[in-house]
Formats: structure tokens, sequence, C-alpha cells
């Protein structure tokens, strides 16, 4: 394989995706940390609001439950369970409580059909094949006879393209249940109006994280369409 496959002008497509992530993470880290000092009026810690936030919504199989780690934040709509960090289950801090909300906002998107998010979880399997497979169908198509390896090159991208549109679906997913949260967590009270100026900027920065991600995953295929789209016309 030449080196260029290796190192080339396109890997900058890469780091700047790379980049963008980490810059990403470090602000919602940064603000997640700097508004957990701001406690709650309600005193209401993020299990506590979750609870409310659910009975609220009107659904009552969603289990809440605590999990280890930090900002490993999730709602699984297979086993409806609501899990919450170690830095949000029993906090009582506005970035907690916030956090807290928003992953009841995908409870709600599931319990109300929200249509984005059934359509990324039926191309979740999908995706995770695509993934799997990307690499190693454009390696190997890179090692054997030119028509055939093309054509597992390209099968390839279209996988790696799969990945990519997951993470597109994703961002209105994420965008509508910060939306809800936000809402919610004034309709009811949880939060003062100050409050909820904290807690935007919490879920603001935590939305960035997805848009850094899907802009990665964009420009890693731009490289691939660049290195081995006209690979077939090349030789």
């Amino acid at each position: 394989m030449p080196f260029y496959y290796y190192w080339d002008p396109t890997y900058w497509l890469v780091l700047v995706g790379a980049v963008i992530c980490l810059i990403a993470s470090a602000r919602v880290n940064s603000t997640f940390r700097k508004y957990s000092r701001y406690r709650s009026m309600s005193g209401m810690t993020g299990a506590q609001a979750a609870e409310r936030i659910l009975r609220a919504a009107g659904i009552h199989d969603v289990e809440v439950r605590h999990i280890a780690g930090n900002l490993t934040d999730h709602y699984d709509p297979r086993n409806k369970t609501l899990s919450l960090s170690d830095s949000v289950y029993g906090s009582d801090s506005v970035a907690a409580v916030g956090v807290a909300a928003h992953e009841c906002g995908h409870a709600i998107q599931h319990h109300l059909s929200y249509v984005p998010l059934s359509l990324r979880s039926a191309i979740v399997p999908v995706a995770n094949i695509g993934s799997t497979l990307a690499w190693p169908l454009i390696i190997i198509g890179l090692f054997i006879s030119r028509s055939t390896g093309q054509m597992l090159i390209t099968a390839g991208i279209i996988c790696f393209s799969l990945a990519v549109l997951f993470q597109l679906i994703t961002l209105p997913v994420e965008f509508n249940a910060s939306s809800r949260a936000v809402r919610i967590l004034g309709d009811t009270g949880i939060l003062g109006s100050d409050e909820l100026v904290y807690t935007k900027r919490v879920l603001g920065a935590a939305a960035l994280t997805y848009v850094a991600g899907a802009a990665a995953a964009i420009l890693q295929l731009l490289r691939l369409v660049l290195l081995f789209g006209g690979r077939g016309r090349d030789d």
C-alpha cells in the first residue's frame, strides 16, 4: 500500500475533525463543572427531577437508575431505563437537573413516537454494521484486482456513509430533547428563570459535541471519497 494512504494532504481533514471534537468535549466538561457549583433553588437532585418530569408527562414505566461514570447519562428505549451518572443522579445543581431533564426529553420522545427518534433507533443496527465493515472492505479492496477492489472500496464508503447518516439523524433528536427539557423545567417550576439560563448553556455545550461528531464524520467521509472514490479511473 502506498505510503500516502497513511499520510497525505487529505489527512488534515481527519485532524480538523479530531480537534473540533476535542474542543467540543472540553467545552461541555468545563461548562458542566462551572454550573455544577450552582445549587438549584428547588433542592431537587437529578434523579428526583427526572422522576417528577416523567410523572408529569404521564410516563410511569421508565426506570430511573444510577450508573457509574461522568456524563454517561442516557435513555435506553429498548428496556425503558433512564440512566444518570455519578455527577447527575444525586446532585442538586442546575447542571445536573438540566442533564437529567434532557434524558427525560428522550423518554418523552419515545413515549410520543417522535419520528426522528424512531428513525434513529431503526438505523442503529445498519449503522453499526456499516461502521464495522467500512474499513475492512476498503483495506481488502486495496490489495485485490482493480475492478473487484474498487467495488469493495465503494461498498466500504457506502457502509461508512450509513454511520454518517446516523450522526446526522442524531442532531434533531438531541436538539429536540434539550428544547423539551428547558420547556418542562420552566413549566414545572423545577428551575427558575435565572437557573434556566444556566441550564441552556450546559445543554447548548452538550449539543455542540453532537455537531462536532457529525462534522468529524463528514470530514472523514470526504477524505475517503477523495482518496478512493476515483481510484478505478485514475488507475
